[in-house]
């Protein structure tokens, strides 16, 4: 090699010493070493000398533009002689111990590790190999291995493996040597195929006799080994033959734990863990564990380490090993199925409900005959690897086939069959001459009578409302008959609107006294409606002077409580003995314009329940008023599902129960399967109850004094979908530490493991004058538990387990009556009741229909309301106006669980209605076909995803069924007619709640959006596509600060094709057809970041939306718009607002920016928050950089 190749970088010289010796070494290779080797001997010595003394010759070798590495790798191949192959070994130990990876990666580039692992197999063949030799090349080894991808594949074919297994049998007391090789064999482990030969050639049992009990001496020597078995110990067949050491290892572990007393060896006691860990992913290895009392010896010693910080990783590994072994248990029920049943006159041909109803009686549906199936059940040792697998996998779910994404050109169905839908549009052919003008409100509004109850009701606050006249019939022929609804009327709101405003000044009666007080604890906690009204109760009632309710607990005994219900004779009587059961009720006239006690026990009477629910909740009966306060999301201290506190706490407090057997009480205490079952306390246990609408909570069985499992029930005709839950809790003590499991969860992770809180209504708390829902609950974790779920609850999946939420609660109110929920309730009573008090406050130019659109399967009515401008006269101008307003269809609530879906519906309601300007704006800008419940028989039921056919109904709008899907049937139906007569709605929205990702944000549709997240080739013909469906979003997130752009996704997926939205899109022809997702949990950006998000930010959203929607008619149709200029301004000043600090306004909250962020390790891309799907998540970056195509 000449001076010109080996120059180097500048700054260094040319002329450098080591590059003359390099220079001469090169030339000793190119004459093959065929010269005496005694010069190559001096050369590498003289080389090493400088490498050592000074620090600039390592940077010279190591430099880009220097070939030094190239000869030291090509004398270290040519040569023979042994001196000059140290003293080259001992140059490289000196290079790569120092600079870390770029030069161990210069080296491999270079073809390093080959020649390394060539000197290993020529050293094998001299017998013996030369100690100093072997010591030194695997000290190269060990430091190349780790950054060479491919080292265990290129020493498995180069037959290097047993070469080092090999020196490693022959030299056990030879720590020295021992130590490169422990270190060389771990990166050989960390491929599997390798691991599993080493096993094979005994390496396992060598790792055994290498370990041992505490000592001082050799304890790097340990450290190396324990790592070195917990690589090999990740295969499963090393596993299996190491599980006869489990006890060796807990022996091991106990004795470094016992003399350990200063920590200084945690990396030992780690690893000991480390082989527990990974033997306990077999079953064998796990029932090693239980025979060796494992969990005994890792629960005491953790709880030895809990004083002491440093050892969280120890106490973390050991929770782990101890969750993982934790025996499987069944659920305590005879069935997973739900309680109740509502028998279909038509199955479905296939799928889970058919499934469900084929099943042969006496199949155990809870747990499998061998639920510890070993493949299925090698566990994970973390929570979210399912969603781990979705993130990095490719998103399969696209739909790829263009086909499918172009709207449909042709109408599926007949427009003769469509015509019977012409009723529900009588807006586009009403020409109002037999309307007076100058009473609009007659005339406009169908008003159909309140069904008739089927059975006696006892309504302690009842008052005697007239029936009106029914003047528009429901849908006949298709659909069964539908019961007809009462009148549906809507009152003015503002956007703005603040009705907290007298939060702290409410007109409220004075608290009971300690009398009141004890009544309550021993029976109210909710009204009943078991027979006929009190005596004298009929007539009006002074809204500022209401007759008080009576404390139902007084006379309806609760289930699996104290006796038989009482009968309406027995209920009079007790009113008139026990004056004390009178609960004084607080004025709510300010607090709830649109709330009214009265007339929800009167609604309630025609809502129709599977259960056939005699009672009313106290919260749904006397309403909420949001708290004026701010609801902070829960700061997230320690990782998601990690085992520190909380966490690491209700994890000890679940091993306890198998340790210590006898102080568990399994006891229970209320039991919807055995509903006449007697529970006799003595007042030392909580009384449950969720026989009310939209009520959810199977079972509960007290554990420990203050600790309770859940069981939620199952959507009725289906065997799972467990998340929503909706009780009562009476009978606790003020002060006490009270834990709620409920333990069969079904997803693998939650909002509640980033700062979201379950809600809680107090009774007393209401009575004082504030009827709220608050966030509330501590310690608040979602983890695996040791519930076995079976193959028919989990889709043939086995070796599954159901997921816990658990929380504490401190009862602040002796007596209290307490309801706890999953988000804030909003039951169809409820709805029924809003639109009635709405309707009372119509403004006489409002456009106002409600029909029926059709009845559910339980009988219960569908709303469809009709909404927008009176025209100003009858002249041709103004009804042809009229008539060619734009439509928009807005629907929600088919998924009965998202309660928060009505809450934002509540607000488009209330805006809409609204006597403001800009509501007006709004009317007579568009006219609005709205379905504010498409799923009634699932809310009223309590269910959390399905209605009463056991399916999915946003599943079910390609193909819906009259029979088994009649509110979906029926709403396409309106929209195929709408196509029909070349009128498809401008707008399409499907409200609804997403239960594991933050903030409000759409789903919509686009070919373009979805052929960019595929491979598939496509012309830009094809592609071609208006952007318009953009718009919409845009607008949002520039208004509503609780919506998030980032979060939108426009991509259609494969497992989305029969969503309301991708159908709406596809079949309807409707470019903007959406699904809007709001939070169950809050903000993490804009003005609610860090806050949980409440009802009046639910509303506020709703309200903006229809502000989004009169934007949007202003960009779309600039010039008829023109002489609305109170439009602009008033949008101007809602803008403005947005980021304004109102002093009258205490529920105005400031940007946070400074507000910390967390990383969430959970999949977020489900609509609905279900099956997770990628698609979003690999959407978010693109849809920063396309936000301004808009």
């Amino acid at each position: 090699m000449n001076k010109h190749n080996m120059t180097t970088e500048k700054g260094i010289p040319s002329n450098s010493r080591v590059l003359m010796l390099f220079g001469q070494l090169e030339k000793l290779n190119r004459e093959s070493m065929l010269v005496d080797p005694e010069i190559a001997r001096q050369i590498t010595a003289k080389v090493l000398h400088l490498i050592q003394t000074q620090e600039k010759t390592r940077k010279e070798i190591m430099s880009k533009a220097s070939s030094g590495m190239e000869v030291i790798l090509a004398t270290l191949e040519n040569t023979q002689d042994l001196q000059t192959i140290l003293n080259i070994l001992y140059i490289l130990n000196e290079l790569l111990t120092v600079g870390g990876g770029r030069r161990i990666g210069v080296f491999v580039s270079k073809g390093g590790t080959g020649i390394l692992l060539q000197l290993v197999i020529r050293a094998s063949k001299e017998s013996p190999p030369s100690e100093e030799f072997m010591l030194q090349l695997h000290s190269v080894l060990a430091k190349v291995g780790p950054k060479d991808r491919k080292f265990g594949v290129k020493a498995r074919l180069n037959g290097a493996l047993n070469v080092t297994v090999n020196l490693l049998k022959q030299n056990l007391q030879n720590h020295k040597l021992l130590l490169p090789c422990l270190l060389v064999l771990q990166v050989y482990s960390s491929n599997t195929v390798n691991a599993v030969s080493l096993g094979k050639n005994g390496v396992v049992e060598l790792m055994f006799r290498i370990i041992g009990p505490y000592s001082k001496k050799n304890t790097s020597l340990l450290k190396v080994s324990l790592d070195t078995l917990g690589a090999l110990l990740k295969s499963k067949t090393n596993a299996q033959r190491a599980v006869v050491h489990v006890p060796v290892l807990l022996y091991i572990y106990q004795d470094w734990h016992r003399n350990d007393t200063r920590h200084r060896h945690i990396l030992i006691r780690k690893g000991i863990l480390g082989c527990l860990k990974n033997i306990t992913n077999i079953k064998l290895g796990r029932k090693a564990f239980i025979d060796a009392d494992g969990m005994r010896i890792l629960y005491n010693t953790s709880n030895e380490c809990l004083p002491v910080r440093t050892l969280d990783p120890l106490i973390n590994t050991s929770s782990l090993i101890m969750r993982k072994c934790f025996p499987k248990n069944r659920l305590p029920l005879s069935t997973i199925k739900s309680v109740f049943h509502h028998q279909l006159l038509r199955v479905p041909a296939g799928g889970p409900v058919a499934q469900l109803y084929n099943q042969p009686l006496g199949v155990d549906d809870v747990v499998d005959e061998s639920d510890n199936n070993e493949d299925a059940e090698a566990e994970n040792d973390t929570e979210n690897e399912v969603e781990e697998k979705y993130r990095h996998a490719g998103n399969d779910d696209v739909e790829t086939d263009i086909n499918k994404l172009r709207p449909k050109e042709t109408h599926s169905r007949p427009f003769e069959e469509l015509k019977i839908y012409e009723r529900f549009f009588m807006e586009l052919s009403e020409d109002f001459q037999v309307f007076n003008f100058d009473n609009p409100k007659r005339g406009v509004t169908a008003t159909p009578a309140a069904p008739k109850s089927h059975r006696p009701i006892i309504v302690p606050t009842a008052q005697a409302l007239p029936l009106k006249t029914p003047t528009a019939a429901p849908l006949q022929g298709e659909c069964p008959h539908p019961a007809p609804v009462p009148a549906l009327g809507l009152d003015t709101i503002n956007i703005t609107k603040d009705q907290d405003g007298c939060g702290d000044h409410t007109h409220s009666r004075s608290h009971p006294g300690a009398g009141l007080e004890q009544e309550l604890v021993q029976g109210l906690e909710r009204v009943a409606l078991d027979g006929a009204g009190p005596q004298g109760g009929g007539g009006g009632v002074n809204k500022h002077n209401r007759q008080p309710p009576i404390l139902a607990g007084a006379v309806a005994a609760r289930l699996g409580g104290e006796g038989e219900e009482m009968s309406a004779e027995d209920w009079a009587e007790e009113e008139e003995s026990d004056e004390g059961a009178v609960l004084h009720v607080p004025d709510t006239a300010l607090l709830l314009p649109l709330h009214d006690p009265d007339l929800y026990m009167e609604m309630v009477k025609s809502t129709r329940s599977v259960p056939q629910f005699s009672e009313v909740a106290y919260p749904d009966y006397f309403g909420h008023v949001a708290p004026t306060s701010r609801e902070h999301i829960l700061e997230r201290v320690y990782g998601v599902q990690s085992p520190l506190p909380p966490f690491r706490t209700k994890i000890f407090q679940d091993i306890e129960r198998l340790i210590h057997p006898n102080d568990i009480l399994d006891k229970v205490v209320y039991d919807l399967d055995i509903q006449s079952c007697t529970v006799v306390d003595g007042g030392e246990s909580l009384k449950f109850n969720s026989q009310f609408e939209s009520g959810n909570l199977r079972k509960a069985v007290q554990v420990r004094k203050f600790e309770y499992d859940l069981v939620l029930n199952s959507d009725i005709n289906s065997n799972h979908y467990h998340q929503w839950f909706y009780f009562e809790v009476s009978g606790m003590r003020v002060g006490a530490p009270y834990r709620f499991n409920i333990i069969n969860c079904e997803k693998s992770n939650s909002q509640f493991n980033y700062g979201m809180q379950v809600l809680m209504y107090s009774v007393q708390e209401a009575i004082s004058g504030r009827p709220r829902w608050v966030r509330t609950g501590t310690d608040i974790c979602y983890y695996k538990n040791h519930f076995s779920r079976s193959s028919i609850a989990a889709g043939g999946q086995k070796g599954k387990s159901y997921y816990t939420m658990t929380f504490s609660m401190t009862f602040n109110h002796k007596d209290d009556v307490c309801y706890f929920a999953y988000h804030y309730p909003y039951t169809y009573t409820t709805l029924k009741m809003h639109l009635q008090k709405l309707e009372a406050l119509r403004t006489p130019q409002t456009y106002l229909r409600e029909d029926v659109l059709c009845e559910t399967l339980g009988g219960n009515s569908c709303p469809l309301l009709t909404i927008t401008a009176m025209p100003e006269s009858t002249s041709n101008d103004q009804i042809c106006q009229f008539r060619n307003r734009p439509l928009v269809f807005l629907s929600s609530r088919v998924h009965p669980g998202e309660t928060n879906a009505s809450w934002v519906m509540k607000g488009t309601l209330e805006f809409l209605m609204g006597s403001s300007p800009l509501a007006h704006s709004l009317r007579e800008a568009y006219i609005f076909k709205i379905v504010p419940m498409l799923n009634p028989d699932g809310v009223v039921n309590g269910n959390h995803r399905c209605s009463l056919s056991g399916e999915d109904l946003n599943r079910q709008w390609q193909n819906p069924s009259p029979e088994l899907h009649p509110t979906i049937y029926h709403t396409k139906s309106l929209l195929q007619y709408l196509a029909a007569i070349q009128r498809a709605p401008l707008v399409f929205c499907d409200y609804h709640g997403h239960s594991r990702k933050k903030n409000v944000f759409m789903y919509g549709c686009s070919l373009k959006e979805t052929v960019w997240e595929t491979n598939i080739s496509a012309t830009s013909c094809e592609l071609h596509e208006d952007l318009g469906y953009r718009t919409l979003p845009k607008i949002l997130s520039q208004m509503a600060p609780a919506f998030s752009m980032a979060s939108c996704s426009f991509v259609v997926e494969r497992s989305k094709e029969a969503t309301a939205r991708v159908v709406v899109w596809r079949e309807i022809g409707v470019q903007r057809s959406y699904t809007m997702e709001s939070t169950l949990c809050g903000c993490d950006q804009g003005k609610y970041k860090g806050l949980q998000i409440g009802t009046r930010e639910l509303e506020e959203m709703g309200a903006q939306f229809c502000v989004a929607l009169l934007r949007l008619k202003r960009l779309t149709s600039p010039l008829k718009l023109r002489n609305h200029a109170h439009l602009l301004d008033v949008e101007s000043d809602l803008m403005e607002t947005r980021c304004k600090v109102s002093s009258s306004n205490p529920s105005t909250y400031l940007l946070e920016d400074e507000e910390a962020s967390f990383m969430e390790e959970v999949d977020y891309s489900a609509e609905s928050g279900d099956e997770p799907d990628t698609a979003d998540n690999h959407l978010s970056e693109s849809n920063n950089h396309r936000d301004s195509l808009t």
